[in-house]
């Protein structure tokens, strides 16, 4: 190459780089994800941490994810206003944290009789769930993707044998979304704290009874210490899923190919989570109860019951009161009752006899 030639080129090269910088610095996003859960806690915590690495490691640096746990940048329950009005971009949660803002949040996490995680994964993708929920979130400035799943959750940790509903009555229960409802419709008063300030409450005596997720979390959680009685299965929550909710003016303005990118990555920490949660429950469930002497029990059919009439009339004040919250639940229990059926004629009757054959 003669001299003019590589003078020429170096020109170019040199152009293009000065060009090349600015854009990239443009095109740079800045992702300040909020969570509810503490830092490195076994499946909610770790499992958002491992969201906002995976969606810097994929964009290559290009969307920069600051995660801050809940208490480290704001509370657990102030993610939502901090990611509405644009102070952060995004937060991890299970949305029914937001029901006193508007009750149609609760059926994107999970609500009383609802939907297992393969049925809820139906109706969010096929069934009009994402459409409902992108207009609810819409009205909150919101964007709202499936970002994990704890399945179907234990009833709860209580200090008293729960034998018939009555023994519900003056009980203090730490249980958020419309489960809490129900169970203020049977006499108990329901609180809602943020998981990291669950057993200081319980071990005090300030609340009687929690649920929380299952024996993997509640494990480390060390309810044990302060509760014996180990109550299943959880009316309130039978397929909890978490949202990455963001900032809707913050997604708008992304380029699609980096909304595709942080739906793939939500997509695949939601799947991988609920594999996560069904590997490990089992194995703590007997390290309870072998080495803890928690106490397993189930509710008995009366109760049950109970809890459905309650739940009736839950359902029918959430859809007093609005338009929208009406067609959410009735698109909810026309899902429910389509995919339900199936999964009845399906995995659930495949479960009963092959668990009646190998005597499981």
């Amino acid at each position: 190459m003669d001299r003019r030639s590589f003078i020429t080129s170096a020109g170019v090269a040199a152009g293009a780089t000065a060009l090349a910088a600015p854009a990239i610095a443009q095109e740079r996003k800045d992702m300040v994800v909020v969570a509810t859960w503490p830092r490195d806690f076994p499946g909610l915590g770790t499992g958002a941490q491992r969201l906002a690495a995976r969606i810097d490691q994929l964009s290559e640096g290009r969307i920069k994810v600051q995660y801050f746990a809940a208490g480290e940048r704001v509370g657990a329950f102030d993610s939502f206003d901090e990611v509405a009005g644009g102070n952060a971009q995004a937060y991890h949660a299970a949305d029914y944290y937001w029901k006193g803002k508007h009750p149609g949040w609760a059926y994107f996490t999970s609500v009383p009789f609802g939907l297992t995680h393969t049925e809820h994964d139906a109706w969010i993708n096929h069934m009009g769930g994402q459409q409902l929920w992108d207009e609810l979130a819409g009205g909150f400035g919101l964007k709202c993707l499936m970002a994990g799943s704890t399945g179907v959750q234990m009833g709860g940790w209580f200090n008293k044998e729960i034998e018939t509903a009555d023994d519900l009555k003056g009980l203090k229960m730490r249980i958020p979304g419309l489960g809490g409802d129900v169970m203020a419709k049977l006499g108990a008063s329901p609180v809602s704290l943020p998981g990291g300030q669950i057993y200081e409450n319980l071990v005090s005596g300030a609340i009687d009874a929690t649920e929380w997720v299952g024996p993997w979390n509640d494990f480390f959680m060390k309810f044990y210490e302060a509760a014996k009685y180990y109550y299943y299965p959880g009316m309130h929550e039978p397929g909890s899923t978490l949202a990455l909710g963001m900032n809707g003016k913050w997604w708008a303005d992304l380029s699609e190919g980096d909304r595709q990118l942080i739906t793939a990555a939500c997509g695949e920490e939601h799947g991988y989570s609920m594999s996560e949660y069904n590997a490990n429950n089992g194995t703590f469930l007997t390290k309870l109860i072998k080495e803890h002497g928690v106490e397993l029990r189930e509710f008995s059919d009366e109760i049950y019951d109970s809890f459905g009439e309650a739940a009736t009339e839950v359902f029918a004040e959430a859809q007093a009161h609005s338009d929208l919250a009406k067609r959410i639940h009735e698109n909810f229990v026309a899902a429910r009752a389509d995919v339900g059926g199936w999964m009845k004629l399906s995995e659930g009757a495949y479960y009963a006899q092959r668990n009646r054959v190998l005597g499981l």
